[in-house]
């Protein structure tokens, strides 16, 4: 009878979805994944609001600007359909829109340089190199060669810096001009009901997860969004003192989409515009960046998801690398700037999210914020915010995996851990980790260690991390 029963279960449509997304398998469940989806949106819908500043705030050599609202509608449009693809293709819950820092990049150090469909089309050469190198497995190989302890020094950074940013974002830690750089509230205090809002959703966070409450992020960010729509009705809060985005009921909640910006790139213009090395110095920084994020990003939340494997390795790594190469060329080909893989999926995989599946609830939500973009702008970052922390804590626990006697493993996992958070930068991390991994095995004799990827990956990022003078040295302006 229980074989049968089970027969009929597989044979329904929702016992093919949980055959497909291996639901029960995984050890999750249907609700998981959903609770998972719904959380992971709701870290990451500040990019809705985020890239649009972003690229919008930056004039191209012609001194043309990219329209806010085109800008929201590809932002939401590629972030739904690559998060979707990743979810069915590689079955992880790693969910993807315009990244952070790369969008930066593009409008306020490339664009200057050249148009803006010029600019997107190195974007999305830069995707169409990652596709290459993932076809070709040589991508996947790079991430297999690294050390285990590596990896979780990963993971644990990661850790970090999502907390990090968690704090930032809410507005209770900010940069000074002065000592110290960083300071409580930018003052050593701690003012207004933003604040508030965060250290009471921060509380309410870790009190739910140490009671193990089912949902208990998602329920956070729900709670204190109410609360933020409620105090911001009443008291007298300047939208300044919210940030990005402010907690009040839209006037129009549906907004119909303007495509406009869909395939505005131009291949080859670059070339045009400025010397062919610059443009290759350029493409090689973007390739970098999303490249070793990318990496960063998928062994942290897979890690934290309990679906690395014995020796390390990412299930489906090489779909997954292949789709997120796609996403880099889907973004330039929409102006929405490279779109990678999102840390804050790590936010999905605290509520329970083992599976793809949640990635199709994410990806929905996504394509729901193009008609209800008012909507996607109503959760401010205060209430979102303590996700991140939260999801820093259960991250930091891969720290004791390390093998801290072992200095030639253990100062590089330090290097890696350290960097991330004070650069405020993935990459940046994963680079001096791969950097000091190399010297030191060189230095304590022991280079048969060093596999030829490992050489060549610290080769070129001694390059990454030395642009400037590589730039000043052929002589590129």
């Amino acid at each position: 009878m229980p074989s049968r029963s089970v027969a009929h279960d597989r044979a329904s449509p929702l016992g093919r979805l949980d055959s497909f997304f291996q639901v029960s398998e995984r050890g999750s469940t249907f609700g998981r994944e959903v609770r998972g989806g719904f959380a992971t949106f709701f870290t990451m819908a500040y990019i809705l609001v985020l890239n649009p500043i972003i690229l919008s705030g930056a004039t191209d050599i012609n001194g043309d600007r990219l329209s806010v609202e085109q800008l929201l509608t590809v932002t939401a449009l590629v972030a739904a359909i690559m998060t979707a693809l990743m979810g069915v293709t590689a079955n992880l819950p790693l969910a993807l829109a315009a990244g952070l820092g790369i969008n930066a990049m593009v409008a306020y150090q490339i664009a200057p340089r050249m148009t803006w469909p010029e600019a997107m089309g190195l974007v999305v050469i830069e995707g169409i190199i990652l596709c290459v190198l993932s076809a070709t497995g040589l991508r996947e190989a790079v991430m297999n060669a690294i050390p285990m302890g590596l990896k979780q020094a990963i993971g644990v950074g990661i850790g970090l810096f999502i907390a990090l940013i968690g704090f930032v974002d809410a507005g209770f830690t900010t940069g000074q001009e002065m000592s110290p750089p960083l300071a409580m509230g930018g003052t050593g205090e701690l003012h207004g009901w933003p604040i508030l809002i965060f250290c009471l959703g921060l509380l309410l966070t870790l009190a739910l997860l140490a009671r193990r409450v089912k949902g208990a992020i998602l329920i956070s960010i729900v709670t204190m969004t109410v609360l933020a729509v409620v105090v911001n009705a009443i008291a007298d809060i300047g939208d300044a003192e919210w940030g990005l985005s402010v907690p009040s009921v839209p006037d129009d909640i549906v907004a119909a989409p303007d495509f406009g910006l869909l395939g505005q790139f131009s291949l080859f213009g670059a070339f045009g515009e400025i010397s062919f090395i610059t443009v290759v110095l350029i493409t090689f920084t973007l390739f970098l960046t999303d490249f070793f994020d990318t990496m960063g990003t998928a062994v942290g939340v897979t890690s934290e998801a309990g679906l690395l494997d014995e020796n390390g390795r990412v299930p489906r790594l090489g779909r997954l690398l292949f789709v997120d190469g796609l996403a880099a060329v889907a973004g330039g080909a929409a102006s929405a700037s490279s779109n990678t893989s999102y840390v804050e999926s790590a936010a999905g995989v605290g509520e329970g999210a083992r599976t793809g599946f949640a990635n199709l609830v994410t990806g929905g939500l996504f394509a729901l914020a193009l008609f209800f973009a008012p909507l996607a702008a109503v959760v401010p970052s205060q209430a979102a915010a303590p996700a991140l922390v939260a999801v820093g804590f259960l991250m930091m626990t891969q720290v004791g995996r390390i093998d801290w006697a072992d200095t030639g493993l253990a100062i590089p996992a330090f290097v890696t851990i350290a960097v991330m958070p004070f650069t405020y930068s993935i990459t940046n991390g994963i680079g001096a980790g791969f950097v000091t991994y190399v010297l030191l095995k060189v230095v304590l004799g022991r280079t048969r260690e060093i596999t030829w990827l490992l050489w060549i990956t610290a080769a070129l990022f001694v390059v990454y991390f030395a642009i400037n003078p590589v730039e000043q040295l052929l002589g590129v302006e």
